[in-house]
């Protein structure tokens, strides 16, 4: 008994795997929800109702308006599956022990933390989708646009490593000298103890909620999507669980590639995303719909501004939700930078050329047919892969000249 519960609620999960399994869940997900798993829409919406607490009217802002600002979190799919997530990923770091309140290193990544997190909340919103709803859930379900977001992402990406990469942003390291071998990492076993039952109280709380909502929506006609509350809870709280237990975060994905030459993060993505992708087109067989978003110049810069934001405020929207849970403020203030950045996208929205923010819709199903749309789709993840691992071996024979 002990063995299993230090492998599996205590122990990190390889990196890799969590990657295919938040594939799989995800397409699950967009078969019974019949929508991607995202996390920035709502995000939007709640710093839309933060303002409206302060008495903004917001019935003039088409963002605002087109995204809906109807119920609250607690009746929202979307809003109920990210308080899902919340839950999962405290309940991984109470588990784990890890756990422990942690300021930022220094006052140059309090302010990498602030743009960063506004650079990609506005990016991601201006390009309609992070890299879970515009590239992990989104190349699966066949929106050529993703491709395009994942392009320019790409391309963010990579000049943000090359800048944080500069002597100027490495962080100072402080070297500290042991004059003892018996010296080290202390253990605190009743902190850890504590914690860990801290946890199963959470997580059974989380069992009461979920009880809650299926005793009192459980007589709901199936057409109404309260009714769906109870398993968008359960999907939550599994992403949220595997995203802290794996330590999953999408920026290191290509970050940790063009910087180390680590290609398991990739690769697990690549992975997910196929098997992902083959799941969707049998629920695209069966009548759901992709999401589809115009081929525009507002999803290309929203995605450049978004990769280069979570590289240089260290995480994405995965990233800091389970780091912030953790206890590190930095993290918390990539958060609350994110969200304040979507806020200044639907704010300013309007104010944009409509050229820049008009294009085609191109559904690869539709234009290639069934079989050619998922054949090219597989194609491109598949060029992704080898590339990944082309620049791998680049890489380290670049350092060994």
């Amino acid at each position: 008994m002990n063995e299993i519960k230090q492998k599996y609620l205590i122990n990190f999960w390889e990196n890799k795997k969590g990657f295919i399994a938040l594939g799989v869940f995800s397409a699950a997900y967009f078969g019974i929800f019949a929508v991607n798993w995202g996390v920035t829409s709502e995000m939007t919406r709640l710093g839309g109702e933060f303002l409206e607490l302060f008495g903004a009217d917001l019935s003039s802002y088409s963002y605002y308006q087109n995204l809906g600002l109807h119920g609250n979190a607690t009746t929202r799919i979307s809003g109920i599956m990210l308080l899902g997530m919340s839950i999962g990923c405290i309940v991984a770091a109470l588990l784990a022990n890890k756990v422990k309140f942690r300021l930022p290193a220094s006052s140059l990544r309090v302010f990498q933390a602030i743009v960063g997190g506004l650079l990609s909340g506005f990016g991601a919103r201006l390009a309609f989708g992070c890299n879970l709803g515009n590239f992990f859930s989104g190349i699966p379900y066949f929106s050529l646009h993703t491709w395009l977001f994942a392009l320019f992402m790409v391309l963010g990406i990579y000049l943000a490593v090359k800048l944080t990469n500069t002597k100027f942003f490495k962080p100072k390291a402080k070297l500290v000298r042991v004059n003892k071998k018996d010296e080290g990492l202390e253990i605190h076993e009743k902190r850890a103890k504590f914690y860990f039952f801290l946890g199963i109280f959470v997580f059974v709380l989380f069992l009461s909620w979920l009880l809650y909502l299926l005793i009192n929506y459980h007589d709901i006609n199936p057409s109404d999507r309260k009714s769906m509350l109870s398993l968008a809870l359960v999907f939550g709280f599994i992403f949220g669980f595997i995203i802290s237990k794996c330590q999953i975060c999408f920026t290191s994905c290509f970050r940790d590639l063009f910087l180390f030459g680590r290609d398991s993060a990739i690769k697990g993505a690549i992975i997910g995303m196929m098997i992902a992708t083959i799941i969707a087109f049998a629920f695209t067989l069966y009548g759901h719909e992709p999401k589809l978003t115009q081929l525009s110049l507002s999803v290309a810069m929203g995605a450049f501004l978004f990769g280069f934001g979570i590289v240089f405020a260290g995480a994405c929207e995965c990233g800091w939700a389970y780091r912030m849970w953790e206890g590190q403020s930095h993290f918390m203030i990539v958060g609350a930078a994110n969200i304040a950045g979507t806020m200044i996208l639907a704010l300013s929205y309007d104010f944009f050329p409509q050229g820049f923010k008009e294009g085609v819709k191109i559904n690869l199903l539709d234009s290639f047919s069934n079989l050619g749309g998922l054949a090219l789709n597989l194609l491109f993840l598949l060029s992704m892969l080898i590339l990944a691992l082309a620049y791998k071996r680049y890489f380290f024979k670049r350092i060994q000249r």
